[in-house]
């Protein structure tokens, strides 16, 4: 008998039917010996309409109000799946947030889990009922219902796998698991049998939107199991565990691109200490993301200084950052949204020397020219025209000999 802990996203319960399929797949593992925790999305697309409604009636919905109704989407898909569960002779309980006590901070569209209290999933469990758990909510300190944001329900499925001690986390989704770039742009692609934590926390935060960062941020911390599959087949999918030396002797494990990046760039900046808390504290208190940030060498005394954000911040940091220009007497500030990162991760890069220069060699043929360029451990990201950038995965998934041989022969 084993405790598993699943996660169904919103297309593997977007109709009744769906719902009813993934209700006689959990039941499966019941006829085992298996006990189930379930987590479920809202029905693809519920989310996006809820907020439109919320738009409606004022383009700037109050937060606390936003969440309250956002949340009502997994209360409708639990409560579904439980009638189905029920219909096919098997005992479950839907929980909200708030009844299976997940406790996270105050802060409304994208709170963060400081706790669960188990005592009510537990008592269910004890009494053969199949457990059903509303995804990407919670309750803060006051009593208030909170949601955890996009990706929140593989962090609600994770963090349940963690207080639970939980035997596995399953990951159901729309794709196979992870593969070793978009089989969309690569038809090659691999699917990667295994892959370490730390990979797949540097695919998630590069574009991969397989698995939300915050969730495997939880299983790395507490070593929990996770199995990304489809919930449309019967096919083994990806474990995303703890590195082990096996995975070691893999140079590169995959290839991710993300096109949500833009370019500022503010040219002649006055090279003396504290020029650059002056840029970037306006955007850091607007809550704004900076990803890469490069300086050029000074030369008598001036500087450029090149840094990137989601498009989506894109126009109000242009904004910030003009001001700050000003004040700095900065010659002027340039932005570019065309532009995307193409990045290669491997735990194998650790111990190989000549990635990087295989990687800048690759582009190079291709005549695809690199503007920024940033590296980890077991990453190397480059920032080119966003034109490029399928030619670019392709280009760099072949040079690594990444492409799974049955599907090329």
């Amino acid at each position: 008998m084993a405790l598993i802990v699943q996660k169904y996203g919103g297309t593997s319960v977007g109709s009744t039917e769906k719902i009813k399929n993934v209700a006689g797949r959990v039941i499966e593992y019941c006829e085992k010996g298996d006990m189930l925790v379930v987590v479920l999305s809202a029905m693809a697309g519920q989310t996006d309409d809820l907020i439109r409604l919320s738009k409606e009636i004022t383009e700037t919905p109050d937060p606390r109000e936003l969440d309250v109704l956002m949340a009502t989407g997994e209360q409708i898909t639990i409560s579904l799946f439980a009638t189905a569960v029920k219909s096919m002779g098997y005992d479950c309980c839907s929980l909200l947030g708030f009844q299976a006590a997940i406790h996270t901070d105050e802060i409304y569209g994208k709170a963060r889990i400081r706790k669960i209290d188990t005592d009510r999933i537990l008592k269910e469990l004890d009494e053969d009922r199949i457990v059903a758990v509303a995804g990407f909510q919670g309750i803060d300190e006051s009593g208030n219902i909170t949601t955890l944001g996009r990706g929140g329900s593989d962090t609600t499925a994770v963090a349940l796998a963690a207080a639970l001690k939980a035997n596995l986390c399953e990951i159901f989704t729309d794709v196979d698991g992870v593969f070793s770039a978009d089989p969309n742009i690569c038809t090659h692609a691999k699917k990667l049998e295994q892959i370490s934590y730390e990979e797949m926390l540097e695919l998630s935060s590069l574009g991969a939107k397989v698995l939300d960062i915050r969730s495997v941020e939880f299983a790395k911390k507490f070593n929990v199991p996770i199995h990304v599959r489809s919930s449309f087949t019967r096919n083994e999918g990806t474990m995303v565990v703890a590195e082990n030396k096996e995975m070691e002797k893999v140079l590169v494990s995959g290839v991710v691109f993300d096109k949500n990046e833009a370019r500022v760039t503010i040219v002649k900046v006055p090279d003396r200490p504290g020029i650059a808390s002056k840029i970037f504290n306006p955007v850091f208190k607007a809550g704004i993301v900076v990803d890469m940030i490069i300086q050029n060498t000074s030369a008598e005394g001036i500087t450029d200084l090149t840094f990137t954000v989601t498009k989506a911040n894109f126009d109000e940091t242009m904004k910030l950052v003009r001001e700050v220009a000003k004040e700095i007497d900065a010659e002027k500030v340039l932005g570019d949204q065309n532009i995307s990162k193409v990045s290669i991760i491997g735990l194998g890069m650790r111990n190989h020397a000549g990635v990087a220069s295989k990687m800048f060699e690759t582009l190079s043929k291709e005549n695809i020219n690199i503007s920024m360029i940033s590296t980890s451990e077991i990453k190397i990201s480059c920032v080119i025209e966003e034109k490029y950038t399928e030619l670019a995965v392709r280009a760099l998934h072949e040079a690594f000999g990444l492409g799974d041989e049955k599907k090329q022969n």
